[in-house]
């Protein structure tokens, strides 16, 4: 044995990765409580309800195209009910925080349904149009995301994942 002491392998004290996880959880703190505080300014909930009111109207649009490919082709009905039916409640609920009662107000929307004329008479055609406008409406409301207060981007998320979905079931029943 050697007449000095020895240093001891237990160190006393936080580990050096204890120390870097600590100040990771840290910062993401005050990451996310930055996020949280710039929800609460006065712009923001003006701007929230903009955009609510936005994603409403395009889910009442997106629910009149619906209603023109069913009116013109009755027998996919059976196949489009669910999904309509889905759209529909996300038009309700992105309606009751809307800016203004116009995406609630029936005369404005019941003007705007053009596609009506443009249903391809072809039903596997006008699938794929439905199909593609659940797409496009998709993409521009995982767009819209960067722009959203955490619960509006929440629920614009999951409205895109769902329109992402039933593109995907419109052209799987295609093959």
């Amino acid at each position: 044995m050697p007449s000095y002491p020895t240093p001891s392998h237990a160190r006393s004290g936080p580990r050096r990765r204890s120390l870097l996880t600590g100040a990771a959880g840290a910062a993401g703190a005050v990451l996310l409580s930055g996020c949280s505080d710039s929800d609460s300014t006065d712009e923001s909930p003006s701007a929230a309800a903009r955009l609510r009111a936005h994603a409403a109207r395009d889910s009442a649009e997106l629910l009149g195209r619906y209603d023109a490919v069913l009116a013109a082709h009755p027998s996919l009905a059976g196949r489009l009910d669910p999904l309509r039916a889905e759209v529909k409640r996300h038009a309700a609920v992105f309606a009751e925080g809307a800016a203004s009662p116009s995406p609630s107000g029936s005369p404005a929307k019941s003007a705007s349904p053009a596609p009506k004329p443009a249903v391809p008479q072809d039903e596997k055609a006008a699938v794929r149009e439905l199909a593609k406008a659940e797409r496009e409406l998709a993409k521009r409301r995982g767009s819209a995301l960067v722009d959203a207060p955490a619960e509006l981007a929440r629920l614009l998320a999951s409205v895109a994942a769902a329109g992402a979905a039933h593109a995907y079931l419109l052209t799987e029943g295609d093959k």
